[in-house]
């Protein structure tokens, strides 16, 4: 752990006490951000300005205003504006807090920077500041389940010590930063878009699960997607990176600190791996049998890298005992492959969180052939769906697609049908809407089938974000078993 956190709580108070001569702008009023509300007024720091886009459609725009003329009118916050031009007046504040989803080049940031203000994120100043351990996950696929495994690992033998989960899930952890002491531990899940310029020397192991072409709809190129994940060990930590991905494997050079790979392929020196249904630990060319990967409850290839990227982050702090006991529990988390519903032979899976072609096809992987009917469609993110049509031919016996990237999908499927030939088929139907879809899959469901939300697509074409999806296609699913009963 590095030194600057072997500290009181006089660097916190430093660090608020700047923020109440500081004339402060919150920068998107969205999840992240909207705590720093109470944060401020708790620390008594007054002059806090709020500027956001209004949102996608004229609903959230008086929806948002509403809210922010609330505030003003309750004395936390001095002003706001609201409107595509919302961060023209950036170059006015001297500290701005930007939400995650807004880039650091946004038109109004860069002419701020120049005349001195301090663009940060709640996320930066809290690494930042927070005085103990800090782990951080980050990665294309496979985030939200290492980052809970690590959670779950280090809570097995912290004691009375405390475990806090944040970043992109759990709650926003700046706002505790005078509650966490430093014989506690923090993991977070980061994004690409949080790491982003941001300052990660606070970070002491930083675990990347993977990395593919994703978000190419946010970022100017895969490049820039790519160094985004390497900032995270860019502050020297101890870097646990996926020694059977082209992309993570290839950084090991350009890190500055300790560096542990996890395989399913090849036994690192220093990591974890697989070998014939087996996992270990080895350190310095040593091995240590640590479970069978049979002993995992949740299903699939990529769960048990899952698996590898969280031990290795932990191997020198929790016994292999502790993580068995882990594996044979732990159901997984929500949106991910989850099962809610058998009825009438057929089971239901919400797998919202494949937002991308590569998370579709490795819960695909799940599944016996030609047992699925898939719900698939969204928002397009400029990915190449051309991956995607085999595995959709291996194992999928209907397919229904709705939104933005229907068209991309199709193709995909329709291409490999074709290089196939020998009447090989898969049964196409286009839906409407997003309730359509579900419907359309139920009705075409037999029993020993498996129902699948797997978008490979985001939600943004109609959903705030993939567990809204999901949510929703667990509540029409059991509505419609419900009336056709």
């Amino acid at each position: 752990m590095k030194d600057l956190k072997k500290n009181d709580s006089t660097c916190i108070d430093s660090h608020f006490e700047s923020l109440r001569a500081s004339r402060i702008l919150i920068a998107g009023f969205g999840i992240s951000n909207q705590p720093l509300i109470g944060l401020f007024q708790k620390e008594g720091i007054s002059d806090v300005w709020v500027a956001d886009s209004g949102g996608r459609t004229e609903k959230d725009r008086l929806r948002i205003t509403r809210k922010l003329k609330k505030l003003v009118k309750e004395g936390l916050i001095k002003g706001f504006t609201v409107g595509v031009d919302y961060l023209s007046c950036a170059k006015d504040f001297d500290v701005i807090y930007k939400s995650p989803g807004i880039r650091p080049d946004a038109s109004g940031l860069p002419e701020a920077i120049a005349s001195g203000t301090l663009v940060t994120s709640e996320m930066e100043q809290f690494v930042k500041h927070c005085p103990c351990k800090v782990y951080a996950v980050t990665g294309s696929d496979g985030k939200t389940t290492t980052t809970t495994l690590i959670y779950k690992m280090l809570s097995s033998v912290r004691g009375d010590s405390k475990v806090y989960v944040g970043g992109n899930i759990g709650h926003p952890l700046y706002p505790l930063l005078r509650e966490i002491k430093p014989e506690d531990t923090v993991v977070l899940e980061l994004s690409s878009f949080q790491l982003m310029n941001m300052d990660t020397s606070g970070i002491d192991v930083a675990v990347i699960t993977n990395v593919s072409p994703n978000h190419l709809d946010y970022h100017k190129d895969y490049q820039e997607y790519i160094d985004a994940k390497k900032n995270v060990f860019k502050g020297g930590a101890l870097a646990v990176l996926n020694g059977d991905n082209a992309i993570t494997s290839s950084m090991v050079s350009d890190v500055p600190g300790p560096v542990r790979l996890f395989s399913r392929l090849t036994p690192p020196a220093n990591g974890t791996f697989e070998k014939e249904g087996k996992i270990y630990v080895s350190e310095k060319g040593s091995c240590g049998f640590v479970m069978d990967s049979s002993s995992i409850r949740i299903p699939g290839g990529h769960n048990v890298e899952n698996y590898l990227a969280a031990i290795a982050a932990v191997s020198d702090t929790v016994p292999a005992a502790n993580i068995r006991r882990i594996a044979k529990r732990f159901n997984g988390v929500a949106h991910r492959i989850e099962l809610f519903l058998e009825r009438d032979g057929v089971k239901y899976y919400d797998s919202s969180i494949d937002s991308s072609p590569k998370r579709s096809i490795a819960t695909l992987a799940v599944f016996a052939p030609c047992s699925v009917v898939m719900v698939a469609g969204g928002k397009d993110k400029n990915l190449d769906y051309a991956e995607l049509g085999g595995p959709v031919c291996d194992k999928v016996r209907v397919l229904v697609l709705s939104g933005p990237t229907s068209n991309k999908i199709e193709e995909s499927v329709r291409d490999e049908l074709s290089k196939r030939g020998s009447g090989e088929t898969v049964r196409i139907i286009r839906a409407e809407s997003f309730e359509a879809a579900v419907a359309i899959a139920s009705e075409n469901a037999s029993p020993g089938d498996n129902v699948i939300l797997s978008p490979a697509s985001t939600s943004f074409d109609r959903f705030r974000n993939f567990e809204e999806r999901g949510k929703y296609f667990k509540k029409l699913a059991r509505q419609w078993r419900k009336e056709d009963t």
